[in-house]
């Protein structure tokens, strides 16, 4: 990974170079979950691949799991030791949340077929031991950023919201972000989530702007739109009439 100020740099093993087979055998098995799917893809499609023969490819990876292992957990680990890293190096809550948005699209960026690959296989992995690992992980990950919006909210930086809601709008945009963004694009993954990150924190709304009354979400309430200067002359003239 490209290094980066105050970004230690992740534990991914390097996109290899022709000189370590197993090294090979990972980056098409990446390639292969990213495009295919984790199901879709079978050893026999690894090891055509790479052409080599089926008992070759044993000799690496004996079966899924031990592909799984290092495809998903090992990205996982990976992602999460550096977000948890970024975060902890930010001061204020409100810096958190964007240490750990940009964190995490500054890993798919560099990443990005370690990210699809891991995600195809997290999703489509049965229940197994290994999957209750990656779980775990998984977990932490987003428990991390729970904890940097419910710090906000403490802190008076946010609003009264759910952070549980809050935290799964943002993550939303990470996971969904690679059905729509090229790596060719004008943007990095990493200037759009800056974007996306000023959107929540910010809203969408210019400040005093008046605007049409719509119905409150559930558990908001409504603010009183300000009077037009028009209006607010009117009521103080009949608040002023004296009675007849």
């Amino acid at each position: 990974m490209a290094s980066r100020a105050g970004t230690p740099q992740s534990s991914i093993e390097p996109t290899s170079t022709g000189h370590n087979r197993e090294d090979q055998l990972l980056d098409i098995a990446r390639r292969l979950f990213a495009n295919r799917g984790f199901h879709a893809t079978s050893l026999r499609d690894i090891a055509e691949e790479a052409k080599i023969t089926k008992a070759a490819l044993y000799y690496h990876f004996p079966n899924k799991d031990e592909l799984y292992e290092r495809v998903v957990i090992q990205s996982l680990d990976a992602l999460v030791q550096m977000v948890a890293a970024d975060v902890a190096r930010a001061k204020t809550p409100t810096d958190r949340v964007r240490a750990f948005m940009h964190s995490s699209a500054h890993f798919l960026d560099e990443h990005r077929e370690h990210w699809l690959a891991g995600a195809n296989a997290f999703r489509e992995a049965g229940q197994t031991e290994r999957r209750g690992v990656a779980l775990h992980l998984r977990d932490t990950y987003e428990k991390l950023l729970r904890r940097c919006v419910s710090e906000g909210i403490e802190a008076g930086e946010f609003r009264e919201v759910d952070a549980a809601m809050t935290t799964r709008f943002l993550l939303s945009g990470l996971n969904y972000v690679t059905r729509w963004h090229s790596p060719t694009g004008k943007l990095t993954v990493k200037e759009v989530m800056g974007q996306f990150v000023d959107m929540a924190l910010l809203g969408l709304a210019v400040r005093g702007a008046v605007t049409e009354a719509e119905p409150p979400s559930p558990g908001v309430q409504a603010a009183e739109p300000p009077a037009s200067p028009r209006k607010a002359a009117g009521a103080s003239r009949k608040k002023a009439a004296p009675a007849t």
